[in-house]
């Protein structure tokens, strides 16, 4: 059986499954599952958790002991283990196999392990567990989910978020829900259930430093050139790691690029707004960069902070920060620009 991680709840409640395989990257799903798991079969009455950590030196004779032993401390017992790599070699496809074939109704297993690919999943011991159990593959929140999750994340802390802040949120923290739980949390702290504005919210979420990335785009996005050069020498004395910086302008970048194409093609500005999660605070920054960036420009900057991508990551001789500043110049000045080269020093 698979299920996925927002069924979880409702399927624990639906009768015992001896086997759970909970496989995937995503850090929160992961530990809320193993949790969640842990913690209603410990209701009903396994109180004895027996751990193993697999590699490929693991003894799976140490598992098959275990699994077919009768407990001195409790009847009914949780056996976990986590796969340090998901090639278990024949002696751990095999032990898992003759678990399949004993599987006992006062012995709980839980597998866990990073993503397991498409030739994992068809693997005779993977196969058998799920078809006695449950598989749980984690994949990351985006988009629409992110922002489901976020909803059902306000209503459990009863915190009563403007609808902007909702997307900040989401922008903010995509992609690492231990942080955005985290700040839901402190959220809920600080402000109970009283309305929480996007002033409230950003002066706690956007203060890690003098200046951010988050700040660093807005500038970006009004064409402030000076602001936005002052920023990232700031970014760099506060240690700001530049595969960071690179990722959130290339997004922008990228996020501008199809939107002025939708907008040639007949979609509106507002339209435009709901599918990219822009809030009403930030709308006329998004507006004043569409108008005055050209198409060209966006060309030029996509293909020109690819390159410091590339030079960041395989030459030191060269300052990512000012080749940095080189791109968001070039947003706004393109056909300057492009008679200077990154390789500033031989140029």
């Amino acid at each position: 059986m698979r299920i996925y991680h927002n069924q979880l709840t409702n399927t624990l409640h639906q009768g015992f499954k001896p086997v759970w395989l909970i496989f995937g990257d995503e850090p929160w799903q992961k530990n809320d599952s193993l949790f969640s798991i842990k913690v209603h079969f410990k209701q009903q009455g396994f109180d004895e958790l027996i751990r193993f950590s697999v590699d490929d030196k693991f003894d799976w004779s140490l598992l098959l002991q275990e699994y077919q032993a009768m407990s001195l401390f409790s009847s009914q017992r949780i056996i976990e283990l986590e796969l340090m790599t998901n090639k278990l070699g024949d002696k751990g496809s095999k032990a898992l196999a003759q678990i399949s074939e004993q599987l006992h109704p006062d012995v709980l297993l839980i597998l866990h392990g990073a993503k397991m690919d498409a030739a994992g999943q068809k693997r005779k011991w993977f196969k058998v567990l799920e078809k006695n159990g449950c598989f749980l593959p984690l994949y990351d929140i985006e988009g629409n989910q992110l922002n489901q999750w976020i909803q059902r994340q306000a209503r459990l802390n009863n915190l009563n978020l403007h609808p902007d802040v909702f997307l900040m949120l989401a922008e903010l923290f995509e992609g690492n829900l231990n942080a955005l739980t985290q700040e839901i949390q402190k959220l809920s702290i600080l402000f109970g259930q009283q309305l929480i504005t996007v002033s409230d919210a950003e002066s706690l979420l956007i203060k890690q430093a003098k200046f951010n990335p988050f700040q660093l785009i807005d500038a970006m996005l009004m064409g402030d050139i000076k602001k936005c050069v002052a920023m990232l020498d700031q970014l760099q004395q506060d240690g700001t790691a530049i595969n960071q910086l690179i990722w959130f302008i290339h997004k922008e970048i990228n996020q501008l690029f199809i939107m002025q194409e939708k907008i040639a093609q007949g979609d509106s500005f507002a339209t435009l707004c709901k599918e990219f999660r822009i809030w009403d605070k930030r709308k006329p920054l998004y507006q004043h960069a569409i108008n005055h960036i050209t198409e060209h420009n966006l060309a030029y900057a996509q293909a020109r902070i690819a390159d410091v991508d590339t030079i960041s990551k395989t030459n030191s001789e060269f300052n990512p920060f000012v080749l940095l500043a080189d791109v968001l110049v070039s947003l706004y000045h393109g056909e300057t620009m492009k008679h200077y080269s990154l390789n500033y020093e031989y140029a």
